[in-house]
C-alpha cells in the first residue's frame, strides 16, 4: 500500500474517533516548496462534514497522525492545510526495496484482455510526411506505455492500398513516366510514386484551365478533364480484377511499402499485424444486412441503408450506398469485427487519427455498440491535433508537404550542426558521432512533439527542439549522459548494500518522491492515453536531479555510505529516464 493510502485511512479513522463522522474521500497534495512537509491534506473539504475552525481541525488530525503513524515525523498547519512530515527512514527503506528492481515503474503483465492500437495508416499514393509522423509516434508510445502498465498490446495498421487516388499515380507513371523505377531513379519507392501523384494534379490543372479557356464552366472541367476519367476508369478496371491494372498496382505498391517499411525504421516504430485496405473493403456489408434485419439499420426509398442517430445527439449515417455499395463506415464496421474474429483475445481497441474524424469514431462506436458487440464499450479514439510548421500548412497534391524522411535527416544535421557548436565531442571517431547525431535529433522529434497533449495542434520548429535547455529532449538526454559519467567515475561497486540509517539532505527526499511518483505516472499515462504525461514527468524528474547535483556533493562527499547512497540514487533516475524514454520511444546516449 502507498503512503498516501496508508495517510487517507488514517485520516478517516482520525475524524472517526476524534468527531464520530465518516469521511468518503481524503483530498492530497504536495506540498508547497515553501512550507515544510513532504504531503499535504487539504482539510477544507472536511468542513462539508466537521463543522469547526480549520486549523483547530488539521491540528488534531496532525497530533493523531503522529501518534498513529510511525512515518509520520511532524505535522504543521498552514490556514486549511495539514503539512505532513514523512521520516528519512521510510524513504531510505522505500529506495532500499527499488533500487534493484529492473524495470521499476512497469507493470507485470497480469491482463487476459488485449488491446489493439491502430496508428499510421498512410496512402499508398505518397511518401509519410509530417502529419503522419505524429500519429506513428503517438501511436506507437501509446501501445507501449499500454504494456509498461500490464496490458497486453498488439499494434496494427490499416494500408489505404486501393481508390481513386492511388489510381491517379498509376495512371500518371503509366503516362509520364518512361519506365522510371527506384532503382533507375535514385528514389525511395514512396517517394517516386508520390512524384506522380503530383505530376496528376498538375497535369490535372492544366486540363480544366484548358476546358475553361474552351468555355466549359469550370464544375463540369473539373468532374470531365480527360485524365480523371481516365483515372476512373482505371479504378473500375481494378475492381474487376483488370489483369494488367492489378499487375501495375502489385508492383508500385510493392515500391511504396519498401520506402515505408526504411521511414518506419528510421523513426523506429513497429507493427504486429498489417491489414489493407484492398482486402477490407468488402467486409461490414454482410454485417449491415444483418444489422438490417434486427432493426439496427433502416432503409430508404431509393434502397441505400442508413442508421437514426439522432437520439443520442448526432443525426442519420449512410451505411449502404443504394447501389450495395460500401461507405468508408461499413468498411471500418466490418474491419473492426474482423480484427476481434483474428485475434479474440481483443477487448478493446485504440484508433490513431486526427481530430477532423471525431465525429466518424462517435458514430462507429455508437454503431458497434448497437449491434450488440460487448468489446465495442473499449474504443477509443486517440484523436490529436495538426502539426504546423513556422512555414504554413501543408498540402500532398501540390508536393508542398513536409517529407518525413526529409525531416529525420534535416532534425540529424540541427543536431550536429547544434553539438559542434557546443564543442564536447573530443574523441568521438565519425561513426560514433553521426550517431549521437542520429539519436538527439530524433530524440528531439519525438519528445517536442509527445510532450504536447495530444489533442492541442501543434506548431513544430526544428531549432527549438535541438535546444539543450529548457524542456525538451536533448536536455533530458543530457542529464542522462551526466549521469553515466557519475557511475563510470565512481570507484566502488555502485551495487553495495548500504546501511541506510543516516539522516536525508532536503534534495535526496525530493528525488525520491519524484521517483516514487513513475508508476503511478506509468498508470495514469495508460489511461489517458497520453504520452505528454511521461514526457513532463521525465522532464520534472530531471529537473530535480539537476537541482540535487548542483547543490550536493556527490563523488565529492567525505561519507563513503552517503557518496554510495547518492551514486546509487544517481543510477536510479539514469534508470528511470532510459526507461521512461523508452515509452516514448526515444533512446539515451552513454556521453554527449
Amino acid at each position: 500500500m502507498s503512503l498516501q493510502n496508508d495517510l487517507s485511512l488514517k485520516v478517516i479513522a482520525a475524524v472517526k474517533e476524534l468527531y464520530q463522522v465518516e469521511l468518503p474521500t481524503v483530498e492530497f497534495q504536495p506540498t508547497r516548496k515553501d512550507f515544510e512537509g513532504d504531503i499535504t491534506v487539504v482539510v477544507f473539504p472536511l468542513l462539508r462534514h466537521i463543522k469547526g475552525n480549520p486549523v483547530q481541525i488539521g491540528t488534531q488530525i496532525g497530533d493523531y497522525l503522529q501518534e498513529h503513524v510511525d512515518e509520520v515525523a511532524k505535522c504543521n498547519v498552514v490556514q486549511g492545510f495539514l503539512n505532513v512530515v514523512i521520516e528519512d527512514g521510510y524513504y531510505l527503506d522505500f529506495f532500499n526495496n527499488i533500487k534493484d528492481v529492473k524495470n521499476y515503474g512497469y507493470a507485470e503483465a497480469g491482463s487476459k484482455d488485449a488491446v489493439m492500437v491502430e496508428y499510421s495508416s498512410p496512402n499508398t499514393n505518397k511518401p509519410l510526411h509530417l502529419g503522419h509522423i505524429r500519429n506513428n509516434l503517438l501511436g506507437y508510445s501509446v501501445a507501449e506505455i499500454l504494456k509498461a502498465s500490464g496490458k497486453k498490446v498488439y499494434k496494427t495498421q490499416i494500408i489505404n492500398d486501393r481508390g481513386i487516388h492511388i489510381c491517379k499515380s498509376m495512371l500518371a507513371w503509366q503516362q509520364f513516366g518512361d519506365g522510371e523505377t527506384p532503382e533507375s531513379s535514385g528514389l525511395k519507392g514512396d517517394h517516386l510514386v508520390g512524384k506522380y501523384y503530383v505530376a496528376f494534379d498538375k497535369a490535372y490543372k492544366e486540363q480544366i484551365d484548358g476546358l475553361v479557356a474552351d468555355g466549359m464552366a469550370k464544375d463540369q472541367a473539373e468532374k470531365e478533364a480527360p485524365i480523371l476519367l481516365e483515372a476512373q476508369e482505371m479504378l473500375r478496371k481494378w475492381e474487376a480484377g483488370d489483369a494488367e491494372v492489378v499487375s501495375l498496382w502489385k508492383k508500385m505498391n510493392a515500391w511504396v511499402y519498401a520506402g515505408f517499411d526504411t521511414t518506419y525504421k528510421n523513426l523506429g516504430v513497429d507493427f504486429d499485424q498489417l491489414y489493407y485496405e484492398s482486402d477490407t473493403y468488402l467486409l461490414g456489408r454482410d454485417v449491415v444486412k444483418d444489422g438490417l434485419e434486427k432493426g439496427v439499420f433502416f432503409k430508404k426509398e431509393d434502397g441505400s441503408v442508413w442508421i437514426d442517430l439522432t437520439d443520442e445527439g448526432l443525426d442519420e449515417k449512410i451505411v449502404l450506398r443504394s447501389d450495395g455499395t460500401a461507405v468508408y463506415m461499413t468498411q471500418d464496421i466490418g474491419t473492426a469485427i474482423q480484427r476481434v474474429t483474428d485475434f479474440p483475445d481483443i477487448n478493446g481497441m485504440v484508433y490513431t487519427v486526427g481530430n477532423e474524424q471525431d465525429y466518424h469514431f462517435k458514430v462507429l462506436f455508437l454503431i458497434l455498440k448497437k449491434l450488440g458487440y460487448t468489446w465495442a464499450e473499449q474504443l477509443y479514439h486517440l484523436s490529436y491535433g495538426m502539426v504546423d510548421l513556422p512555414s504554413g500548412k501543408m498540402k500532398s497534391r501540390e508536393g508542398t508537404v513536409v517529407d518525413a524522411d526529409d525531416l529525420i535527416t534535416n532534425m540529424e544535421e540541427t543536431a550536429e550542426a547544434i553539438s559542434a557548436e557546443l564543442g564536447k565531442l573530443e574523441g568521438y571517431s565519425e561513426e560514433e558521432k553521426h550517431q549521437l547525431y542520429r539519436t538527439i535529433g530524433l530524440g528531439a522529434l519525438k519528445y517536442y512533439i509527445l510532450k504536447v497533449d495530444p489533442k492541442k495542434r501543434i506548431l513544430f520548429n526544428p531549432e527549438e527542439s535541438v535546444d539543450f535547455q529548457g524542456n525538451t529532449g536533448p536536455f533530458i538526454q543530457y542529464t542522462y549522459a551526466r549521469i553515466q559519467s557519475i557511475l563510470r567515475k565512481a570507484n566502488f561497486d555502485v551495487s553495495t548494500a548500504l546501511d541506510m540509517t543516516f539522516s536525508l539532505h532536503e534534495k535526496e527526499k525530493e528525488l525520491l518522491k519524484g521517483i516514487q511518483q513513475f508508476p503511478e505516472t506509468v498508470q495514469l499515462a495508460a489511461e489517458n492515453f497520453s504520452p505528454a504525461l511521461i514526457a513532463n514527468y521525465t522532464y520534472d524528474l530531471v529537473k530535480e536531479f539537476n537541482s540535487f547535483y548542483q547543490q550536493v556533493s556527490i563523488l565529492g562527499e567525505p561519507d563513503e555510505t552517503k557518496k554510495q547512497f547518492r551514486v546509487q540514487l544517481s543510477q536510479k533516475v539514469g534508470e528511470i529516464i532510459q526507461s521512461a524514454f523508452r515509452l516514448l520511444g526515444i533512446d539515451v546516449p552513454e556521453r554527449m
